[in-house]
């Protein structure tokens, strides 16, 4: 195999052309969900032998097997199951892109998502220095703490805010909660039970389906490969006390940052605190005045 092939060179030759490399992760994709050929061309609408073609042409240009074949099954090597997580982000930005729902605003990354019937999901980056202005202690003394730690969450310096963030690991199902605090934002806006009990559960399961999930998720993946920080304000609308029939509008502010555990995996904590105003662009203020009270977080730093 020619290791030196680059993707960005095949796309820009006259042989694959943008809308065929879209198709080829598709069928990468779709293969990989399924690992049953007949399963994934059925579900794609596509034939076998386009999918083997597609699979045949992206390992070529990648320099790499994306699949091996044991006992007529597919499975993803090592380097294939690392290349799918970023085709399906690909496939699904994509797709909210076409609806107008995806955008940079001012270099940070925004999107949005409407159901028509009441639910609705907005998210835009912020910059780091955000946590410097706005009236949050909890996101300020955070990220101090995170800084001072090195990362490390059993470090003394987190002592502080453990109670206040909730802490993910990246396993096959995606990110999985490990820990929740008990006056973490969570824990108050559903109740201490049932926040507790989404420990071991998975961290997205949207309406919007799994295009707005894999968006919701991307800056988790962000944070999990850099292991650095980052700064997100989200507005959308949650159960408040866990009930669905009681659908409250809530505007937040996330602080994720990249800590290790004690055996050195990586991992994830989310530190969260009500917005004290609207960030995201095409939004209005008002919005805040129908923010519940509850979602602020009281914290004496």
């Amino acid at each position: 195999m020619n290791q030196t092939v680059k993707i960005e060179d095949l796309v820009q030759s006259s042989t694959i052309t943008p809308s065929l490399l879209y198709e080829m992760m598709r069928s990468f994709s779709g293969l990989a969900e399924t690992l049953n050929l007949s399963q994934a061309v059925e579900e794609l609408g596509s034939t076998r032998q386009t999918v083997r073609r597609h699979i045949a042409q992206l390992e070529e240009a990648m320099g790499f097997k994306l699949f091996d074949v044991q006992q007529r099954r597919y499975v993803l090597t090592d380097r294939g199951a690392r290349a799918l997580a970023p085709a399906r982000v690909l496939l699904d930005q994509g797709s909210v892109w076409y609806r107008g729902q995806f955008e940079h605003v001012a270099g940070m990354l925004k999107f949005s998502f409407d159901d028509g019937n009441g639910w609705m999901y907005h998210q835009q980056e912020q910059p780091i220095s955000m946590v410097w202005s706005c009236k949050s202690d909890l996101l300020r003394v955070s990220l101090q703490s995170w800084a001072a730690a090195g990362g490390q969450l059993e470090s003394p310096h987190m002592e502080k805010i453990r109670p206040h963030l909730v802490a993910y690991r990246d396993n096959a199902e995606g990110w999985i909660c490990v820990e929740v605090g008990e006056q973490s934002f969570y824990s108050i806006w559903f109740g201490w039970a049932q926040a507790r009990s989404s420990v071991g559960r998975s961290l997205n399961q949207f309406p919007g389906g799994s295009a707005v999930a894999s968006l919701a998720d991307a800056p988790f993946q962000a944070i999990g490969m850099g292991h650095g920080i980052r700064v997100d304000q989200v507005v959308t609308r949650l159960p408040l006390g866990g009930d669905e029939n009681q659908m409250e509008l809530i505007a937040f502010d996330r602080l994720l940052m990249g800590v290790q555990l004690p055996d050195g995996s990586p991992a994830i904590v989310s530190v969260v605190d009500r917005a004290c105003e609207i960030r995201i662009s095409g939004l209005n203020q008002e919005i805040m005045k129908r923010v519940p009270d509850i979602a602020k977080i009281d914290f004496k730093g």
